[in-house]
């Protein structure tokens, strides 16, 4: 496989998304299987799936980091990635669909449009990633493929049609008909080696004829000639080939969805991997990409051609066992080779590629080089990490990077012996460059280590895989929630003032600064607006460095101070006597008395909770949602006796809700959770907390 070189147009690289447990990793294994790359289709439950390959993993059977693939078909290479589903692990989504073409999301035929759905769903539109709808599970009972593209109507877009329609129901599903070449494809069992072609059931005519009528009226609206051409000659005066190249077309506008669905398992997935290959696009198709040139930051283009000069994005780093360090990376333009010396130019420093590695979940395949528009990891780069570009160092590119949001949950973690504390260290270390919204940090105060994430399963994972990997054995605390503070008055003035006279040299530094609120999630934002030289510039980025220094310690409670526009607009300064240290100190008392006189208040991170219950346990989820200072936001119809309930509610009051809602619903109900934004703390929640930290 490594040494044939594909063309550029018969390249797929795809991920594989979903809400948690709607058969993502099943699905692959049956690719990987139907591909020739596995002899057997590994089960989530017997914990012997190629991509989940974390110890985690397979013990818990959800998939928590995003494993890459490489498979053949017919004549078209796919590189594949299996992203998770867990909310808590939406990081590995968002990255993933950065630097991937195309996306296969996969739905629970028994439930329709889960929460996770719809935000995987919305992550793809960010990136207009095209996509292609596989529904799963029709086999089983509940399994509606109906009901489930119904769902998909209401609520992600209307524009999506079926290109094959399922023969029979629940247990008796044994195929598709497939709209384009109007045959009928069965199976007696699913891992029959061979579909089996025959004709169109008798009693689908018409069910047929209604939803092949829909499916090229729309995929001929989105190609001007083609639709000529249909109004000319009408939907029969179309050959396949013609629907297949409209169909194709309307995809790659990444407004246009083609449905399938079928048993994730089984030989239909043949089906899925034809319709991959025919409709999802190329790196051709995706064409070029755009980035800033560092030394001018004037736009630059890259070409998907391997003649260009060498950019990519590393979009993911691991730490393998028994290799080391792994940087997967996307390559946009030129070839990189084994060897060689490349510029991280994230970082300005360049770096020497040692191996080249192709991927198969946990295994290696040693390669010379990879060109455009592949995907391959780079062994043992020291300063790379998630999001950096990597270019040619005679042509250097900054690609858009990825952003990553702030983790709201934090626990104080400390070594079970002393021996320990180094490699605790190390550990942590490692998990963080691998980890984007995995924070740490040493409490100067207490001397405790505080780590940081999306969500309680995302540290419970972190001191796991600490204890396993790295053979770090810690005590871990009370989960604890990242408070923040801002201002709610605009245009407070205040003055920082720094005079030091001793015998010799004394200190001068004297600033007056003006706050104002800015939007929520903008940060800080620095404004000078020195005249005249009141202060000198080389003492401005002291003044900068002390308002930021005391912005990470607020007034009210010490949580960082978010959201803040400063303003420098006057001070003075003493020809001998000034000094960065003492425009330091004056900066950051300034902002300090600023913040103090400017309504200062605190904010708490609300997440969005979805939950899904049997309409039985309704009353009873929705009380306690209301006990946690939760609103319901809305309740839908999943299907016929299942309810969704969307809430919001403040971080600090849903620590174990897990737990709580299986006791509270007999274990029958699910529940995901996400960060939303931040609101300010009711003043009797927030006497609480302040009093909690002893300010």
């Amino acid at each position: 496989m490594a040494d044939k070189k594909y063309p550029l147009t018969d390249l797929r690289n795809i991920g594989i998304i979903a809400h948690i447990d709607a058969g993502k990793t099943t699905t692959t294994e049956a690719i990987l299987y139907r591909t020739g790359l596995k002899h057997k289709i590994g089960e989530v439950h017997a914990g012997d799936t190629t991509t989940d390959w974390m110890a985690q993993e397979k013990e818990r059977g959800i998939t928590i980091t995003a494993a890459a693939v490489t498979c053949i078909w017919g004549d078209k290479k796919i590189n594949i990635i299996d992203t998770p589903g867990h909310i808590d692990f939406t990081v590995e989504v968002e990255r993933s669909l950065r630097v991937l073409d195309g996306a296969v999301v996969v739905f629970d035929g028994k439930m329709g449009v889960e929460s996770q759905s719809e935000t995987v769903w919305r992550q793809a539109d960010r990136y207009n990633v095209p996509r292609f709808c596989f529904i799963n599970k029709i086999n089983q009972t509940g399994g509606d493929f109906y009901k489930s593209l119904e769902s998909i109507h209401h609520r992600l877009s209307k524009r999506a049609f079926p290109i094959h329609l399922p023969i029979g129901f629940e247990q008796n599903v044994k195929g598709v008909v497939d709209l384009i070449s109007m045959k009928a494809y069965t199976y007696k069992e699913y891992h029959d080696k061979n579909l089996i072609e025959g004709e169109i059931p008798a009693d689908m005519t018409d069910q047929v004829k209604k939803y092949r009528s829909l499916l090229v009226e729309n995929a001929v609206a989105e190609d001007e000639q083609m639709l000529e051409k249909y109004l000319e000659v009408g939907e029969e005066g179309l050959s396949e080939d013609e629907i297949r190249k409209a169909i194709r077309t309307a995809v790659l506008t990444g407004k246009f969805f083609a449905v399938t669905g079928g048993d994730g398992r089984g030989v239909i997935v043949e089906r899925l991997l034809d319709a991959v290959t025919d409709f999802l696009p190329s790196p051709l198709d995706r064409g070029s990409t755009w980035g800033t040139n560092p030394k001018n930051g004037d736009e630059v283009e890259r070409k998907p051609d391997a003649s260009e000069p060498f950019a990519a994005l590393a979009f993911k780093i691991a730490t393998d066992p028994f290799v080391g360090k792994l940087a997967f990376f996307r390559v946009y333009s030129g070839k990189i080779v084994a060897g060689s010396y490349i510029l991280n130019s994230s970082t300005g420093e360049k770096e020497r590629v040692g191996r080249v590695v192709r991927l198969h979940a946990d295994k290696r395949e040693d390669v010379s080089e990879i060109e455009a528009g592949d995907i391959a990891a780079i062994v043992g780069l020291k300063g790379t990490t998630t999001g950096n570009t990597l270019c040619d160092p005679m042509h250097p590119i900054v690609l858009e990077s990825i952003t990553f949001p702030d983790p709201p949950v934090s626990i104080a973690i400390e070594p079970k012996t002393k021996a320990d504390q180094e490699k605790m260290s190390q550990a942590l270390q490692r998990l963080a460059e691998e980890d984007p919204t995995f924070r740490m940090k040493i409490n100067h105060e207490t001397g405790q280590t505080i780590i940081s994430g999306m969500g309680e399963l995302h540290l419970e994972i972190i001191a796991d895989r600490m204890k396993r990997e790295f053979t770090v054995d810690a005590n871990v605390g009370e989960p604890q929630v990242a408070y923040r503070e801002t201002i709610r008055k605009d245009g407070v003035e205040a003055e920082g003032k720094y005079i030091r006279q001793t015998g010799g040299r004394g200190q001068y530094g004297h600033c007056w600064l003006r706050i104002f609120q800015n939007e929520a999630g903008k940060g800080f934002e620095f404004i000078n607006s020195i005249k005249g030289g009141a202060i000198p510039s080389e003492f401005i980025p002291a003044i900068k460095s002390g308002i930021e220094e005391a912005m990470a310690n607020g007034v009210i409670a010490g949580y960082p101070v978010v959201d803040v526009k400063v303003e420098l607009y006057d001070g003075s300064y003493h020809d001998v006597d000034s000094s960065e240290v003492a425009f330091k100190i004056a900066g950051s008392a300034a902002l300090q008395d600023a913040v103090k006189k400017a309504a200062p208040v605190l904010l708490e991170p609300i997440m969005k909770i979805v939950v899904v219950t049997p309409e039985g346990f309704m009353g009873d989820v929705i009380g306690d949602l209301n006990s946690k200072r939760g609103r319901i936001e809305s309740m839908i119809d999943l299907s016929p006796g299942i309810k969704e309930i969307t809430a919001f509610a403040p971080l600090g009051e849903m620590f174990g809700y897990v737990t709580n809602l299986r006791s509270m619903t007999q274990g029958r109900a699910s529940s995901s959770m996400e960060l939303d934004h931040y609101a300010d703390v009711p003043s009797n929640v927030a006497a609480g907390i302040i009093a909690k930290t002893g300010k």
